[in-house]
């Protein structure tokens, strides 16, 4: 139903590959522009919101106890889980 489309990237005007798997994905999340940066230069955007430097917090996993390293400020009152409990909860370890 889909086919691999070449398109320009807006940023650096390099060429990259629109893949089919890539065009199902953007269909069954709804979405219906196509990309307008190559992968470089979306992770060098992405990059640059945030500072280049993501602040990262400790706190103790409600599930295993163990230590777990989060992007967020943990809040009294919300569970935090560690990277292998969270791929367990969500079926993907």
């Amino acid at each position: 139903m889909y086919e691999d489309k070449t398109l320009v990237c807006k940023d650096c005007g390099a060429e990259f590959t629109f893949t089919a798997g890539e065009q199902e994905f953007y269909a069954e999340k709804g979405f219906v522009n196509e990309p307008k940066r190559c992968k470089a230069c979306r992770d060098a955007k992405r990059g640059s919101r945030s500072g280049g430097e993501v602040e990262y917090f400790t706190a103790v996993c409600d599930s295993c106890g163990g230590e777990a390293r989060v992007k967020f400020q943990p809040r009294e009152g919300r569970p935090v889980y560690c990277s292998e409990c969270f791929a367990k909860m969500r079926g993907e370890a």
